[in-house]
């Protein structure tokens, strides 16, 4: 994989956007790492599914001049997590202080992340830079590294303004606050085999040709857009492609039956009644996605009063979808009152598993988005989602979860 692969990940992201505004029309993207869509022999009535021919996940080290990671390195979350962030960076740049505060809020959202901080002295730059991280390295020697890397970030403030020759007893003082032997600190950040480890990790980065922190690498990749939104999303992404289908799914429903679904979220119960007559592939796609759990612990990762609510993406990214598309479904309902229940997508026949509850009569829709059911109960308990706009900031409330949806067939 070549290591700009990363950047194209998000330039080419699919964005399933509703406008709320009439006179904004959504421009088609292609959905990220695609290769070459093809149809499959799918048992429907209708022809129009596509299941998505995309690369896998980056494998670790593969193709990377980075090293792997190892026993040695300074790691948090699970090891078998389908992301590596790493991060070479120090404790006094100011850079790396912004990118500590992404990277929390990062960990924060994502279960299935691992973060590994590689240490990286700015020797003959920052005036304290060695001596923040001879401190972490010291308190490793106690098993406190990650508190040590807390505080120096926490209080970045306090001791960043400090001369250098005062930050040894600060740094005791603190490490004592955190539940650490002064003595013991005291000699391992005199050690002269702590000022050898952090040189020799000095020594690796300048064999790397690190020009600059901070550097991060997603699964050994470069990544080059150091924001939140950017970091978010490719991670989501990612991640979704363990729980993605390679096929789409068999044609199971009835048309002539009755399908209600029952969404259970975190503000309470909203009962929808789904139009297998006038939506059949969409229908039969939702009600497949909900057997199969896709739906559980899912983020309404857009919320906008008098508008809508939009959920059905496990990245939280809104640029999400389950490993296949499928064709619109115009019939002759439309979007004329509140509870209508749509699909979103990013252009004709992108539909996938991302929905979407109306608030109030949105004309601008129809035509462009399938609806294909309505809801029966518990409007107000979608009105009283948290309102989340991906579009208008980077660090957002919490969204409500879908706890569970359940299909009822007569």
């Amino acid at each position: 994989m070549k290591r700009t692969l990363i950047i194209l990940f998000l330039s080419i992201g699919s964005i399933f956007i509703l406008s709320a505004c009439a006179s904004q029309t959504e421009v088609p993207t292609p959905v990220a790492f695609i290769a070459t869509p093809f149809i499959v022999d799918t048992p429907t009535p209708v022809i129009g599914c596509s299941s998505i021919s995309a690369e896998p996940t980056p494998a670790l080290g593969i193709n990377s001049i980075y090293p792997p990671v190892s026993g040695t390195d300074f790691s948090i979350g699970p090891a078998d997590a389908p992301v590596t962030l790493v991060l070479y960076c120090d404790f006094q740049s100011t850079g790396c202080k912004g990118m500590e505060t992404v990277v929390t809020e990062l960990i924060k959202n994502h279960d299935d992340l691992r973060f590994v901080f590689r240490p990286l002295p700015l020797i003959g730059i920052m005036d304290k830079s060695e001596l923040a991280i001879l401190a972490a390295l010291a308190a490793d020697e106690q098993g406190k590294f990650w508190a040590m890397y807390d505080l120096l970030f926490a209080k970045y403030n306090e001791w960043t303004v400090l001369a250098p020759a005062r930050f040894n007893a600060w740094a005791v003082k603190e490490a004592v606050g955190l539940g650490m032997n002064g003595d013991q600190f005291t000699a391992a950040i005199n050690a002269p085999e702590t000022a050898t480890r952090m040189m020799s990790m000095y020594d690796a980065a300048k064999q790397l040709s690190i020009a600059a922190v901070p550097l991060v690498l997603i699964n050994g990749e470069q990544f080059f857009l150091l924001d939140y939104k950017n970091m978010n999303d490719t991670i989501g992404i990612i991640a979704l492609g363990r729980k993605q289908f390679t096929t789409c799914p068999p044609f199971n429903i009835d048309t002539s039956k009755q399908y209600t679904a029952v969404i259970q979220t975190e503000k309470g119960e909203i009962v929808l009644q789904l139009f297998p007559d006038k939506a059949p592939l969409s229908v039969n796609s939702f009600v497949f996605l909900a057997r199969e759990g896709w739906f559980d612990g899912v983020t309404f990762h857009r919320v906008i009063p008098g508008f809508a609510a939009q959920a059905g993406d496990p990245s939280g990214t809104g640029k999400g979808n389950p490993g296949y598309f499928f064709n619109n479904e115009i019939s002759d309902l439309f979007f004329d009152k509140p509870g209508m229940v749509g699909m979103a997508n990013s252009g004709p026949d992108t539909n996938g598993s991302q929905f979407f509850i109306t608030f109030a009569p949105a004309p601008h829709l129809d035509g462009s988005y399938t609806i294909f059911g309505r809801v029966l109960s518990g409007l107000d308990v979608a009105e009283n989602l948290t309102p989340r706009d991906p579009d208008q900031g980077t660090l957002l409330p919490p969204g409500d979860k879908i706890i569970s949806i359940t299909i009822e067939e007569k």
